[in-house]
């Protein structure tokens, strides 16, 4: 019954997003669904936006676990350089014979640029995230990235340097790194590639992503394949945005 409870609050939360289908797509229209790009909303502008996550199960390490990480973020532009956005999130696990769905936290982020897009050899950007677990005892988690990006035409690529760091334990720190490299079509639609890593552990990820705006909301969807034994077989991700 529970498990019901909480599944009938996200479709709730992805209902009233559809329901917010207003105003234009452009506020953060992503072009990659893991790399962050050069890019915070507008002043005085704000988003909804829903996150669909699978980790596939990693068969060559004999797993049967597959993970729905769902996540619902508003983000709100203070400044037309600083923005900020609070997220909640939900886990599905699915393994023979059981399956769970729960709450799993909070997250908190803002965003800011330097400059404007062009004015300096690479676009920059600072983005700081906290996480505040569900209260099972996980410690809180700081997560800092620094966006380099840069456009070229109608080409871009984005290089996001990654430190997630352990509040309660500051010794437990990990490096990661997403990078993409795009291609607008025309201006409904975008395709790349994106590449994701944690050095720490070892784990490589490449694989395509397509993006695409309507007028009143955009979609972005991409997957990614391990590259070595390390990394899980299969990742997936799409996020939907709607500005209003």
């Amino acid at each position: 019954m529970e498990t019901r409870r909480k599944m009938r609050l996200l479709c709730c939360v992805i209902a009233a997003s559809v329901g917010l289908l207003v105003g234009s797509a452009h506020g953060d229209r992503r072009a990659y669904v893991w790399t962050y790009e050069y890019m915070t909303m507008p002043k005085g502008t704000a988003e909804l936006e829903y996150y669909l996550t699978l980790k596939g199960a990693d068969r060559h390490n004999f797993s049967d676990k597959n993970t729905w990480e769902h996540q619902a973020e508003l983000e709100y532009g203070i400044t037309d350089h600083w923005d900020v956005a609070v997220y909640q999130r939900w886990q599905q696990t699915n393994t023979a014979g059981e399956d769970t769905f729960e709450y799993t936290g909070t997250k908190l982020r803002t965003r800011y640029r330097l400059g404007e897009k062009g004015t300096n050899l690479l676009d920059t950007l600072f983005y700081l995230e906290y996480k505040i677990p569900d209260g099972s005892g996980a410690p809180d988690g700081l997560e800092g990235k620094l966006v380099l990006a840069k456009d070229f035409g109608k080409f871009n690529i984005a290089y996001n340097q990654i430190v997630e760091l352990n509040i309660d334990d500051e010794s437990d720190v990990e490096h990661e790194y997403a990078f993409g490299f795009s291609y607008a079509t025309d201006p409904k639609w975008i395709v790349g590639i994106e590449s994701t890593g944690n050095f720490t552990e070892d784990k490589y990820y490449l694989g395509p992503t397509v993006s695409w705006a309507s007028e009143r909301f955009w979609v972005a969807v991409g997957g990614l394949a391990g590259l070595n034994d390390n990394s899980d077989d299969v990742q997936a991700r799409l996020i939907l945005g709607i500005p209003f």
